[in-house]
């Protein structure tokens, strides 16, 4: 069984990785390295870290955590969550800062096979250029940094507060927000 889920991890890793490398090579490479256990890869800033339980999620997101993060289903966390930290495309300090919450699986050709909805009372975006991609976040979410982007096929379930102006001005929000979006 422990074989099972390491071999389910490593396909869903190979095929998230995949879909965030705009280099074959480079996505070779990350699916190479999803053979390793899934506890070895949640601590390594360059590879994803998928989780499926709270306490994994709340550290993957912190600023020990990962440039990309991905729940395998529905995930409910009881206490604010904080996404903190300086990250960088795919992890390599040479590129731009960036950093991804996947809130969904896909094939190998990249289409969306699964979303997932993240439900936490509060969570706080410290960290710039952060992404939220697929699915849903169930509560509101306070933006503190520049950068942030809610894709399309994402939804805030919940308000979405910006701590300025400016903050606001640089988000690119072109999902769904069923709540108040404002300045607070």
């Amino acid at each position: 069984m422990k074989l099972f889920k390491a071999l389910v991890v490593a396909g869903v890793s190979a095929a998230l990785l995949a879909g965030c490398g705009n280099n074959n090579e480079e996505a070779a490479n990350q699916a190479a390295a999803t053979t390793a256990p899934a506890a070895e890869q949640t601590d390594a800033t360059s590879a994803a870290s998928i989780v499926n339980e709270a306490a994994a999620f709340t550290k993957a997101v912190s600023a020990e955590g990962t440039w990309i993060v991905a729940i395998l289903n529905d995930l409910t966390v009881d206490q604010d969550v904080v996404v903190a930290g300086e990250f960088h495309d795919k992890g390599a300090a040479e590129n731009d800062v960036y950093r991804k919450l996947a809130l969904y699986a896909q094939d190998a050709d990249h289409n969306v096979t699964a979303s997932y909805t993240l439900t936490a009372p509060k969570v706080t975006v410290q960290s710039e250029n952060f992404r939220v991609q697929g699915g849903t976040i169930k509560g509101d979410v306070y933006v503190e940094a520049n950068g942030f982007n809610l894709t399309e096929n994402a939804t805030i379930d919940g308000n979405l507060y910006f701590a300025n102006a400016d903050v606001q001005a640089s988000a690119v929000i072109e999902g769904k927000v069923t709540g108040a979006t404002e300045v607070q």
